[in-house]
């Protein structure tokens, strides 16, 4: 719809002079530093750093304390650097904890790093900063990346699936696509439901489909209001913090490249409509009162012919059925592939770290013109013009290329195979089944040019205050820009007229962050403020200029004029945001933790009276393990405990608030008059539309046992959310149907479970095993509080599948019994092979408002995952399981591909192995309808989607040392890899995770896309 209002700057709402704040905190910095001194004397430092079972640590950095000098480890662990008796230095790698050693008389330095799976030490990415994992009172969860790189996934959510409790990822069935993806279930009815993704400091509004998954060094995600309250109501439904890998200070240029081929088939192998022979003996069923003689219909009637009951779709002008057997299905799809080459180069001197890289990937989905093709480039540099001074770029642009229409994939499946989609000469028959089912390639003969172009950008500044230690600044300013152009012609729309179109869109927005951080160590204190100023701008326009009825089309959209029919339209709006956050982490003797949060959150969509919302959070934490009467008297080598209390928001969509105007009718004044348009209030506004705002709870136990063989974590967390935003339906009489408002109160609750085993830990032989768990479920406690029919109970909101004290996806539907059989007794309006409907008040009737009951939700009970990696010397195998539970009666979804015999329905196909009802499979599951009256009431059908997957699985091999310096390389890895390999599910048709549109699962529904199972092989090198 296009808009006729633009939302402009609104009161309350700051805008910051970027180059003013920037000028004068470079210049005051540089005005009060001061060169630090040295007067030790250097000398030559030898080290070798190596992991748990002795294997050297290829690429470590190894940095000297308070300076910007260091060096990485070559493929044998060792470095080399001069360094000062005194000096401190930090010896870290990716999957390891760090490591500070100080420099004595030895000139030789052996380390040996601990995995950081293991290890309470291991650093994470927090709000705004980082913190040892040992320090978090919040519930923060780092993804293993490194044990799923070798399989075949495109996007960055595909990694996510199952790899941490409370991150729940759904999965995609388009080439490129992104999973949907949530945090510890809905906090919301209509707010915002949208995971908040932060890239690199930087609030990240693209598609996770325009990130290069090779770029990424590390994924942590916060859970909890503790945690995630730093960034505001924006970040209600959780955060996914993703940190782009960078060159190390003093590292020779390292290479790497990577290459990989997949080939992809759905992992419902047998689900295709039939072919000719199946189609006819399908034809044949559905006609069993003359195909068989009654009154059973077992027995073959012998003067049944296939032919008097067809359609004269497919008929054959010389008599007969047409001869045809083709295959729809097949000629609309093909194998899956994905091809991926990666390369990189990064590296540092004392003053510059760099990292620059390069991607192609190219994709092609299982039907024919679902293509994915994304070429990356990112470039991550540093300088450090001064000891205390750092300026730096993080960038990254996409171009992405998703040319190309499909054929209607629903269409092919429900093509007769006796009918074909070209007549004679080659031309496309626009509706061979002559009914209005279009040929399905009619939406694949197009010409389609579907580009965008992503653009990412971060620049700041990062100032150590030399005058006062433990002060810094850092500035970040913060870009997205999203060019798309989409180019359209086909022959076939408008009626068969034609129409082409062109649309140009452009998306902008900046993120401008002052982060103000002063850390202090006096005596068993230790004390972090953080001070957080900053805003959020966000642009957006398109353009579409359209024509329909071309005498023809032989230059596509190049030349809209040829058209009869002219159309344009336009859209934009803006959209801002300001906010200010204080933050205080305070240990005491290193074991009791506090932190302290007080966020204040503007935005512009609200109105004048609610403009801004504050929230403060409060968590605390103790290391038990710290106690002296803890140490030496129980298994634990860790053991911390931590308790969190917050309120956090959630925002309204922009312009929800006021009142908009569209375009009236037209008016003509007296006869001969001239034609005026006029607008008109389309919506209320509401001047008191205020924040929702979640009160949540956390409690979490982090550990480590048996010398840190067995760690992990659990929580448990229960949020209340007040204030609802929900649009509420008011009388006619007052010329709208609804307003935005605030009303009720949800509740959701959960528990999570973490577990790390190293089962067996030996020089040439380990096995390691991750295992996560998560259960959660919400309540609607109150609604809109009414009780109109006055039964002392609060209303539900039927209408819109709301119920109070049931989930918010409560399923409240008819209870099946079965199919009614040929000599059942029936309720009126339901022939037989129908569905047979509970008759909850015996009336003999079926109604909405007396026979619905609730038979369970929608949402599921719990979800788990095992993570298990096997090495030996040189190979490395993983496995990696992942299932979704409903428990008694959660994770159903509709599943009825009911048939009804008419005109239309026996001229379309259907899918195979369907098990339908009738008189010689009385057992059917599926109802079969041939009364020629449909049943009064066709009910839903739920089945369970609960599975168990077996996801990843994958086999490397690293080649020996001797060959790599053959080479001259420090790795090269091979690797076979196997995706979505076995579903175990009692769910019927394509896959139970796989959806529609609007979230709902379509089982042996015609539309339904498949799920893809991949083999993968791949190589990857490092120089």
């Amino acid at each position: 719809m296009k808009k006729t209002e633009k939302l402009k700057h609104k009161p309350g709402i700051v805008r910051l002079s970027i180059s003013r704040i920037l000028t004068i905190a470079l210049f005051t910095a540089c005005l009060l530093a001061r060169p630090p001194l040295s007067l030790a004397q250097d000398k030559a430092i030898h080290g070798r750093v190596t992991g748990d079972g002795g294997d050297p640590v290829l690429g470590a950095s190894v940095a000297i304390k308070g300076t910007n000098k260091g060096q990485t480890t070559n493929a044998n662990g060792e470095f080399s650097l001069v360094a000062a008796k005194g000096a401190v230095l930090i010896i870290s790698s990716i999957g390891y904890a760090s490591q500070e050693i100080r420099v004595e008389d030895n000139t030789t330095i052996k380390v040996q790093l601990t995995a950081a799976t293991k290890d309470i030490g291991e650093v994470v990415v927090v709000g705004y900063g980082t913190q040892r994992k040992k320090d978090l009172t919040g519930a923060v969860a780092s993804v293993n990346l490194e044990t799923l790189r070798e399989a075949p996934n495109t996007n960055i959510g595909q990694y996510l699936q199952g790899t941490v409790p409370g991150l729940n990822v759904g999965i995609a069935t388009v080439a490129g696509g992104t999973p949907p993806i949530s945090i510890r279930g809905r906090v919301t009815l209509n707010g915002n439901q949208n995971v908040l993704i932060i890239l690199d400091g930087i609030q990240y509004t693209g598609s996770l489909s325009y990130i290069n998954p090779d770029d990424i060094a590390t994924i942590d995600v916060l859970k909890d209001a503790s945690s995630t309250a730093v960034y505001g109501a924006q970040a209600s439904n959780g955060v996914i913090l993703i940190t782009s890998r960078k060159g190390k200070i003093n590292q020779k240029p390292r290479i790497a490249f990577s290459t990989s081929y997949t080939n992809q088939y759905p992992t419902v192998g047998n689900l295709k409509p039939y072919d000719r022979e199946g189609y006819l003996n399908y034809l044949k069923e559905a006609f069993y009162d003359k195909a068989y003689l009654g009154p059973d219909y077992t027995t073959p009637n012998p003067n049944f012919k296939i032919e008097d009951v067809a359609d004269n779709s497919i008929r054959s002008p010389q008599g007969g059925l047409l001869p045809n057997n083709y295959d729809w299905f097949g000629e609309g799809t093909n194998t899956g592939t994905i091809g991926e080459t990666n390369l990189s180069i990064s590296g540092g001197g004392d003053r510059v770290t760099y990292l620059l890289s390069g991607s192609l990937v190219e994709q092609k989905g299982f039907i024919i013109n679902d293509k994915f093709k994304r070429k990356s480039i990112r470039a991550n540099i540093e300088t450090r013009p001064l000891s205390w001074w750092k300026v730096g770029l993080l960038s990254s642009a996409a171009f992405i290329n998703q040319d190309g229409a499909e054929p209607s994939f629903g269409s092919l499946q429900r093509m007769t195979p006796l009918i074909v989609p070209y007549d004679t000469s080659g031309k496309l028959i626009p509706f061979p089944m002559n009914t209005l089912e279009p040929n399905p390639f009619t939406t694949y003969n197009v010409d389609d040019y579907d580009r965008t172009n992503y653009y990412f950008a971060n620049i700041y500044t990062d100032i150590d205050f030399p005058f006062l230690k433990g002060l810094n600044y850092r500035m970040n300013f913060g870009n997205n820009y999203r060019l798309s152009k989409h180019f359209f012609s086909s022959i076939y729309d408008a009626g068969q007229t034609g129409r082409a179109y062109k649309e140009f869109q452009d998306y902008y927005d900046y993120t401008f962050d002052n982060i103000l951080t002063y850390s202090k160590t006096f005596g068993s204190h230790d004390i972090t403020a953080t001070l957080l100023y900053g805003a959020v701008g966000r642009k957006f326009n398109s353009t579409l200029s359209e024509a329909r009825g071309f005498p023809r089309l032989t230059l596509s959209y190049n030349n809209l004029s040829q058209g009869n029919i002219q159309l344009a339209q336009s859209d934009a709006w803006e959209e801002n945001l300001a906010y200010q956050m204080a933050r205080v982490n305070y240990k005491f003797r290193d074991k009791y933790l506090l932190t302290a949060i007080l966020r204040r959150d503007g935005f512009s969509g609200f109105a004048k009276n609610n403009k801004y919302g504050t929230f403060p959070v409060l968590a605390l934490g103790w290391i038990a393990s710290e106690e002296n009467f803890m140490k030496g008297v129980t298994p634990f080598n860790y053991l911390k405990l931590r308790a969190g209390y917050g309120v956090t928001g959630n925002q309204t969509s922009r312009y929800t608030s006021i009142a908009r105007v569209t375009t009236s009718a037209a008016y003509v004044y007296g006869d001969g008059g001239t034609t005026a348009f006029g607008q008109q209030v389309a919506s209320l506004g509401n001047d008191n539309l205020k924040w929702e705002r979640t009160k949540g709870m956390n409690v979490g136990v982090d550990f480590a046992a048996f010398n840190s063989r067995l760690s992990g974590s659990l929580d448990y967390y229960r949020n209340n959310t007040y204030d609802l935003l929900y649009s509420v339906a008011i009388p006619g009489v007052t010329g709208f149907s609804n307003i935005y408002t605030n009303l009720g109160q949800i509740r959701n609750a959960g528990f999570e479970a973490a577990l790390n085993y190293n089962v067996i830990d030996k020089k040439d032989f380990k096995w390691s095993a991750t295992f996560n768990f998560s259960a959660n479920n919400n309540k609607i406690v109150t609604l809109t509080g009414v009780d109109a029919n006055g039964d002392g109970k609060e209303d539900d909101l039927v209408s819109s599948s709301l119920f109070v004290g049931k989930s918010i996806r409560a399923i409240y539907d008819y209870k099946l019994d079965g199919i009614y059989q040929l000599n059942d007794t029936r309720i009126p309006g339901f022939p037989v092979g129908s569905v047979r409907i509970v008759d909850q008040n015996k009336d003999n009737d079926i109604t909405q408002q007396a026979d619905r009951v609730f038979l369970g939700r929608q949402e599921p009970a719990y979800r788990m995952s095992l993570l298990q990696t096997f090495s030996y010397k040189a190979f490395t195998l993983t496995l990696f399981l992942n299932s979704v539970q409903g428990g008694k009666d959660g994770y159903l979804g509709n599943n009825n591909p009911s048939f009804f015999r008419e005109d239309n329905s026996i001229r379309v196909n259907n899918l195979q192995g369907i098990d339908f009802w009738s008189p010689s499979n009385p057992t059917g599951k599926y109802p079969r309808n041939i009364s020629g009256s449909r049943a009064k009431i066709e009910p839903n059908m739920y089945q369970d989607r609960s599975f168990v997957r077996l996801q990843d699985v994958s086999l490397s091999y690293n080649l020996a040392t001797s060959l790599l310096k053959k080479f001259k390389a420090q790795s090269i890895n091979l690797y076979v890899s196997g995706k979505n390999l076995y579903t175990w599910t009692n769910w019927e048709g394509w896959d139970p995770e796989a959806n529609d549109n609007d979230g709902n699962p379509m089982g042996l529904i015609i539309g339904g896309r498949p799920v893809l199972r991949g083999f993968t092989v791949g190589l990857s090198i490092v120089y």
